[in-house]
């Protein structure tokens, strides 16, 4: 829909974040879809946030005041949490620990990546030895009190903390996930003797079994609450002054939802914030009911995510690694690398080529935007390709200047290499695409999946570029490229349901477990599932409670998780141990002993979604907009390839390779052995390496997405 057409009152609006833009989708009440892009601003997100919603108003023709009164639901994903770890710009950090394991935190169990290097650093410690104090006080292994907690030993290691200028305090007690009784007396006592106001409780933040995970969770909590919790509270503030009539909700990083007052102390939970938005994306782009599977490749300017939904479901893992700091907190299954439209292409002494994982970032970025960047990247080797037009990009939020990509990269690669402009940049595509197959493999192939039977789904405003490529790599058969690409994961947002995860310790054996105790259990959490979920107005009817259980075999050290239903069936629940263990380790133990670890609720509340109209299907063979010349492959080169604009292509619309089609936030490659469908939902469907019968005006017979047809 363009941004001139009427919205229909109230709407819903979803803000991205991202490195190099920052990503606005408004769905009004009809079902219309508007999408807005402006340049991030790194040193204050907030702006970022605020210049995509003044850009919008301005393009509507409304008031901002009008444009934010009038919507009924805010949802925001932020990449705040994330970089204040990564630029290492969190508070300063104390930490409670149980007498005799202060030191656990730093010796991270000896875990290594790669186990065969003992030579890498590990990363700094975010709170140094002087400043983890020990408590002395113990529960023990059945959650009984063995001596009691030392409330001295707090009023010490309070006064530490506040000679040292400490702003936030980590606790984190033996056995806590047990009975968090003295780590909540320990806050008490924290409250009359330290003037601080931030204090993270491992056994609120995330109560799981492990010692230095819980720790180390408890540590980051800590660690980013001070700035993230101000930056989305003074973002709301604002947001509420300018007429939001509703506080905003957050996207987590298990891909759901939750209010700004209930993730305010636990905003560990964020890290993921932007990218989980995939799981809302990718339920839209499967048809209701449908078990969809399908994978992800989000690439925007700094980054690629990709994300794995098999039989319609995104595993969530609570194993975590930010920057190599360990983190226990439910999480979307997802795999981050260095590969973004504005990846930096570079050459080595040896002469040998890279792509990454360094990025140019939204300020200067690529050398094509003008802004000060000669350094050439993805996007400048696109432009030098003919793949992409000059002039304006992203509705206008930047400019390429073709002149600018084809001087870097014949400054700093071809003659470095000895190689043309053209083969230079193709080597760079070449090269970007075989790490987007790496990252792609490693969700897909090493976890057990066939990629020839699922979908691959190139999203970001980059992905478009590289989709058919790398599924033709992959193996798949089709390639989805959703017309809202550009900005994918804030539409994401708009189809994410409000989620509350809770956990709670159970350890029995899961053939001899009392079913009385394992419900008793189960109601506890869902009771808080249920309370967090009416506090943010959903009635019982929008409420869906799941049930899931930690099941490991006798002596192993790490759970899987499994899904159970409503009423609790040993039997039922070793075939799903089973079938999902053999999947991720391709072996079981027939009827060896399974222990339960841990029980599990996810509790969601269901958003109404109004399905867009129907769009009409295409009425004749669309004209392309203009013919010029683009270098499709090395065994093809340079070849007269139409572009098409994507507002001229509808439903039922097919047209076979090469092609590209440009919509206003992203560009579609299309090689010349693929067919591009417009399926029903008005999206571009591409089906890889089927070779089309010969037809005159380019178009062949229509075909369902479905398998096999």
């Amino acid at each position: 829909m363009t941004a001139a057409s009427p919205l229909t009152a109230p709407w819903r609006i979803g803000v991205d974040v991202g490195g190099t833009f920052t990503d606005m989708v408004l769905r009004d009440s009809a079902g219309a879809v508007r999408i807005f892009k402006a340049p991030s601003v790194p040193a204050d997100p907030s702006e970022g946030v605020l210049g995509v919603l003044r850009l919008a108003a301005q393009q509507l023709d409304l008031p901002l005041s009008a444009l934010l009164r009038d919507c009924a639901l805010f949802v925001h994903g932020s990449t705040v949490a994330t970089n204040t770890i990564l630029e290492k710009k969190g508070a300063r950090v104390g930490m409670l620990t149980t007498g005799g394991f202060r030191d656990s935190l730093e010796i991270r169990r000896g875990i290594r990546d790669n186990q065969w290097d003992h030579r890498a650093p590990f990363p700094e410690v975010l709170v140094p030895r002087y400043l983890r104090l020990p408590v002395r006080g113990r529960i023990g292994a059945d959650g009984r009190e063995l001596a009691a907690l030392n409330p001295d030993d707090v009023d010490a290691a309070a006064k530490v903390f506040t000679a040292e200028g400490v702003e936030s305090v980590a606790v984190c007690l033996f056995n806590s996930f047990l009975d968090g009784a003295h780590e909540r007396s320990v806050g008490a006592q924290l409250a009359k003797s330290w003037n601080g106001k931030w204090v993270s409780l491992s056994s609120d933040v995330m109560p799981t079994m492990g010692e230095y995970e819980r720790g180390s969770t408890a540590v980051v909590n800590a660690y980013v609450a001070p700035k993230v919790t101000s930056y989305l509270q003074a973002l709301d503030e604002q947001l509420r002054q300018f007429g939001l009539p509703r506080s905003l909700l957050l996207l987590q990083s298990n891909g759901g939802a939750v209010s700004v007052d209930q993730v305010a102390a636990r905003p560990v939970m964020l890290v993921l914030s932007g990218p989980a938005a995939g799981v809302g994306a990718l339920k839209g782009c499967a048809a209701p009911g449908e078990k969809a599977n399908l994978i992800s490749m989000e690439i925007g300017g700094t980054s690629c995510d990709v994300m794995v939904m098999a039989g319609g479901e995104v595993p969530v893992t609570d194993a975590l690694t930010i920057d190599g700091y360990h983190l226990t907190t439910p999480s979307v299954e997802i795999h981050t690398v260095g590969a973004g439209g504005g990846t930096v292409a570079w050459v080595d002494d040896a002469g040998l080529l890279h792509v990454g994982p360094q990025g140019a970032g939204a300020r200067p970025g690529p050398a094509a935007y003008g802004l000060g960047g000669e350094n050439p990247t993805v996007t400048d080797a696109q432009l030098v390709l003919g793949r992409l037009r000059p002039g304006p990009l992203a509705g206008g939020a930047v400019t390429l200047d073709g002149a600018l990509a084809r001087k870097a990269v014949e400054t700093k690669l071809a003659k470095p290499l000895g190689l043309s402009v053209e083969e230079a940049a193709a080597g760079v595509i070449r090269l970007l695409e075989q790490n987007l197959l790496h990252a792609v493999e490693r969700l897909s192939i090493e976890r057990g999946h066939n990629p020839a039977t699922f979908t691959l789904v190139a999203a970001g405003g980059a992905g478009p570029m590289h989709g058919t490529a790398v599924a033709r790599a992959l193996g798949c058969r089709r390639a989805l490229l959703p017309r809202a690409a550009g900005a994918f994961c804030a539409l994401g947002m708009l189809q994410s349901d409000v989620r509350q995860d809770y956990l709670q310790v159970f350890l029995a054996d899961l053939d001899k477990a009392e079913v009385a105790s394992l419900e008793a259990g189960f109601a506890q959490i869902e009771a808080r599932a249920r309370a967090a979920l009416a506090k943010d107005g959903f009635g019982a009817d929008a409420v869906v409670i799941e049930r899931e259980v930690d099941l490991r075999y006798d002596g192993q050290q790490w759970p899987v998780r499994v899904s159970i239903g409503g009423v609790f069936d040993a039997a039922a629940a070793r075939k799903a141990f089973e079938a999902e263990h053999q999947r991720l380790f391709g072996h079981i133990q027939p009827g060896g002993r399974i222990d339960i670890t841990a029980l599990r609720v996810v509790g969601r509340g269901r958003l109404d979604w109004t399905p867009p109209a129907a769009r009409p299907p295409q009425a004749g063979m669309p004209r392309p907009r203009e013919t010029r010349k683009v270098w499709i492959d090395p065994a093809n080169g340079w070849r007269d390839v139409p572009i098409y604009d994507g507002a001229d292509l509808a439903p039922g619309c097919r047209l076979k390779g090469p092609l590209l089609v440009e919509e206003r936030t992203m560009t579609a490659f299309v090689g010349p052995a693929d067919v591009l469908e417009v399926d029903s939902r008005d999206d571009f469907l591409v089906h890889v390496g089927t070779a089309p019968p010969p037809h005159s005006d380019g178009e062949v017979p229509a075909s369902s997405r479905a398998e096999g047809s």
